[in-house]
């Protein structure tokens, strides 16, 4: 009994001290969480007024850039506007100078007008005196003559009567001259038109030659400043250019075929690289004409190849593309002498000769109009000698020196050679005697001025019209240009007979060129 109970007041002493350390536990934990919420709420607060002592300060800062920079621009205003204000002053200050020079220039020219009307009455004063004298000394004239006023007018009025009654004779018989010229010229032309029915494959070479242009501004840059350009480009190339009213053309004008390739290929070589001025011109004329000599040459591998002949030496193959450049009576003597080759190869193979010996012949017969205008001979002497020096075979000199009759024929090819180059000038409009008879008289022009000491270069231009002689300037003075001008005319009015004026026009003209390095 005594355990249960002491068993009952042990439960009861352990549930006491069970609630008790219960309710101390509560008290503890009670007084802790309120001392960790002060300290939350304390540290909040810290945070909160550190955030807006931070948004205040970044407010401040901004302000004071904002400020800052409205300062900055209000001083930059300033200045523009104390700039302006100043070019104000400037800009009025110099008005006031122009009108002040304005002002003094006017007084100046007053006083100039002053003087001249002066000078003119001091000028019609002496007109007056001259006047006068001039009546007494008439007077004392026909005193002296015994002639009055009217009797010396009648009798200077016959004279000149007598002097234009052969004026006009001379006038009327020149132009009858000028009249048959151009019958004959049309007639020609009438007959040619009719035999191109009846020609086959006839290419008749030009004297001019036709560039077209990008656009017409580019006539300005050829022609130049103060056609300082087109001078070059004409005393250069030996060639005359015309540039009229035709759109976006520029025609090349010379009898030599060479001479106008030439100067066509240097005018579309300066229009495709666009810089033209004298020197230009001039390296592009160098660079051409080294050119030209590579595709002459090319002329006359390409005839050789299409002969089918082989074995030439390369300087005879040069000489033979130089045809390409050459005419006979307005007929390409390089196209005439392959179709004189093949005519002597289909005949020569008909008779069971050799037929590229006669070919070679036929190739070779005019070989001498290469050269004929560099070197003075006939054609027929010249190519005797070019075949003799590159020791071609005597049938072939022979058939050079026989194909005009100059010579006998000492074999069949040189008969056949003749035949063939017969009917090749033969056939209707292979040739036209008037172009050939042309190119001779300008040859003769410019030879007529190349004789003359002192001059450099001759040109023929404007169809014959127009001689240009270029004179070496360190040998020839400006009165001497003169004296060579006239002496020119002199030996063309003795030696030349044409029709129309030659207009004679000597260049002196003075270069200075130095290369900065």
């Amino acid at each position: 009994m005594n355990e249960v109970i002491f068993s009952i007041l042990l439960l009861i002493i352990g549930l006491v001290i069970g609630i008790g350390l219960t309710i101390l536990f509560g008290y503890i934990r009670k007084h802790s969480a309120s001392k960790e919420a002060e300290s939350i709420l304390q540290n909040a607060r810290i945070n909160a007024e550190k955030r807006v002592k931070e948004a205040m300060d970044e407010q401040r800062r901004e302000v004071e850039k904002i400020k800052k920079e409205g300062l900055e621009e209000l001083k930059e205003k300033k200045v523009e506007l104390k700039n302006s204000e100043e070019r104000l002053l400037q800009r009025e200050a110099s008005m006031d100078k122009r009108d002040e020079l304005y002002q003094k220039r006017e007084s100046i020219l007053d006083d100039k007008e002053e003087k001249l009307n002066d000078r003119i009455e001091e000028i019609q004063e002496e007109k007056s005196k001259v006047d006068e004298i001039k009546n007494e000394q008439l007077k004392l004239l026909q005193k002296i003559a015994g002639f009055d006023q009217e009797k010396a007018r009648t009798m200077l009025m016959d004279e000149v009567k007598s002097d234009m009654s052969r004026e006009i004779t001379q006038y009327i018989k020149e132009q009858e001259q000028e009249a048959k010229l151009v019958v004959d010229k049309k007639a020609k032309e009438m007959l040619v038109a009719s035999m191109q029915r009846y020609a086959a494959d006839i290419a008749s070479d030009q004297t001019v030659t036709v560039v077209d242009l990008p656009n017409d501004d580019m006539k300005g840059r050829i022609i130049g400043r103060e056609g300082r350009n087109i001078r070059t480009i004409e005393a250069v190339t030996g060639v005359d250019l015309i540039i009229d009213d035709t759109p976006e053309a520029v025609v090349v004008s010379s009898f030599d075929p060479l001479r106008r390739e030439i100067a066509r290929v240097t005018l579309e070589t300066l229009i495709k690289d666009g810089r033209i001025h004298p020197t230009r011109i001039e390296e592009i004329y160098d660079k051409v004409s080294k050119e030209m000599k590579e595709k002459i040459i090319e002329y006359g591998n390409d005839i050789l190849f299409e002969l089918g002949i082989t074995k030439m030496d390369p300087s005879l193959i040069e000489i033979v593309g130089k045809l390409h450049f050459r005419t006979s009576y307005g007929q390409n003597a390089l196209q005439h002498s392959m179709e004189v080759a093949q005519l002597s190869g289909v005949i020569a193979s008909e008779l069971g000769e050799d037929v590229m010996l006669a070919k070679r012949a036929g190739l070779l017969h005019d070989i001498g109009k290469a050269i004929d205008h560099d070197i003075e001979g006939s054609h027929v002497e010249l190519g005797i000698n070019i075949a003799n020096k590159f020791h071609e075979d005597q049938v072939v000199v022979n058939a050079i020196a026989s194909h005009h009759g100059d010579s006998d024929a000492t074999s069949v090819i040189s008969n056949i050679v003749a035949i063939a180059d017969t009917l090749s000038a033969s056939r209707p409009g292979a040739r036209n005697d008037s172009l050939e008879n042309y190119i001779q008289r300008l040859s003769q022009l410019e030879e007529i001025g190349n004789d003359i000491e002192g001059v450099e270069k001759t040109y023929a231009l404007q169809a014959g019209r127009e001689l240009r002689v270029v004179v070496k300037p360190e040998e020839v003075d400006d009165l001497t240009a003169h004296q060579i001008a006239r002496n020119v005319k002199e030996k063309i009015e003795e030696s030349m007979k044409y029709p129309g004026t030659i207009k004679i026009t000597v260049v002196r003209e003075t270069r200075a060129t130095e290369e900065a390095k």
